[in-house]
């Protein structure tokens, strides 16, 4: 039996402590996108990553965990990857564990799924391969020959063995950017007609580094491509996740997308923002932030015992967060957005709407 959501539903009106947490395994990468937000960070240190023994430290001092997302770089290129999914299925029994790949390792990523399923029974692992259009976008968006005929043989691989985990979900995650949104509907096709998918999601690219010219995008054709997402879920082209309150996380992907295309739209914040309170994210060597902006620092880990809580809980971030609440930032950060909309009560009627409108088209 999977860990339930609902142990975290007094979060909806006390946001006492992080139950989102990001972690970035290594900056290590086989791909080489121009639109990488987190490679393209600058550094003028190379500290070592955090090791197996680190993470397990840090783990244990956590809480239980709603969603645990599992970053670089490339993670699958950690050999120690399966185990430090388990210590955090031990020490937090995360609800959801979403791990991204660009699956130029096929082998590699299911071998290592295989294991991480069989020693974590009681999370959902939600596999996201990357692939941003047809074979020729996909290879040059990815800076790598054979990209796209990789990462779809890891999808075909991963679809078998979906079909013999029920706690695998597999979906594709296309990053909408000036290289390939005159492609759109052709790559949602695309996707559509590949078996095993559940979900496909389009990340709008973001980050203030790297190639500024590809993040030159037509808004108007990125909620074009919404829309369309959003009529093949409700005609039921779109297959939906599997687990218990799928449909209530597909009508909260719609209401996202829209207050996405509606910051993008109009540069300002459109909903409270709780990074730092319910979401906390820590690097490679790490350093700990309260979202994936890397704006305000909270400390490191290794500098505080390994001890996420009492970073949380230190002055330095209390003076963060207020900061934080206090600014007008208009990042479209998808996984942060998501902990803004689903516990921010007033966000319900709109959720609501699109859970029904799921329902008369399924």
């Amino acid at each position: 039996m999977t860990s339930s959501p609902l142990r975290h539903l007094g979060a909806l009106f006390f946001k006492r402590r992080p139950i989102q947490l990001t972690l970035f395994l290594t900056r290590r990468c086989n791909a080489r996108c121009r639109f990488c937000f987190y490679l393209s960070r600058k550094s003028t240190e190379d500290p070592a990553e955090l090791s197996l023994a680190e993470i397990e430290q840090m783990a244990s001092s956590l809480g239980s965990l709603l969603w645990l997302a599992l970053s670089g770089g490339e993670p699958f290129l950690r050999r120690d990857l399966a185990a430090i999914v388990q210590a955090f299925h031990h020490y937090n029994r995360p609800v959801i564990i979403l791990l991204s790949t660009n699956g130029l390792l096929p082998e590699t990523v299911v071998r290592q799924t295989e294991s991480i399923l069989t020693n974590c029974p009681h999370s959902r692992v939600v596999v996201k391969v990357s692939l941003d259009g047809p074979e020729p976008v996909h290879d040059a968006m990815r800076g790598v020959a054979g990209a796209f005929r990789r990462a779809t043989a890891t999808c075909r691989l991963l679809a078998i063995l979906a079909r013999q985990q029920e706690n695998l979900e597999l979906g594709v995650n296309t990053v909408f950017c000036r290289a390939n949104q005159d492609v759109m509907e052709e790559t949602i096709r695309l996707v559509g007609r590949m078996e095993g998918i559940r979900t496909h999601t389009v990340s709008l690219i973001r980050g203030e580094v790297g190639a500024r010219e590809l993040k030159d995008v037509d808004l108007a054709g990125y909620r074009r491509t919404i829309d369309l997402l959003e009529r093949n879920m409700k005609s039921g082209r779109g297959s939906g996740y599997r687990f218990p309150g799928g449909r209530f996380k597909a009508a909260q992907d719609i209401v996202q997308r829209r207050c996405i295309h509606r910051v993008r739209t109009e540069q300002r914040r459109v909903i409270p923002c709780q990074a730092g309170r319910l979401t906390l994210v820590v690097t490679e060597t790490g350093d700990v932030y309260p979202c994936e902006s890397f704006a305000d620092r909270l400390g490191n880990i290794r500098d505080h015992g390994y001890d996420l809580h009492r970073i949380s809980a230190s002055r330095r971030a209390t003076e963060t967060l207020a900061r934080i609440r206090a600014r007008r930032c208009s990042c479209t950060h998808e996984c942060y957005m998501m902990m803004n909309i689903l516990f921010n009560l007033r966000m319900y009627p709109a959720i609501c709407r699109q859970y029904l409108a799921l329902g008369r088209g399924g």
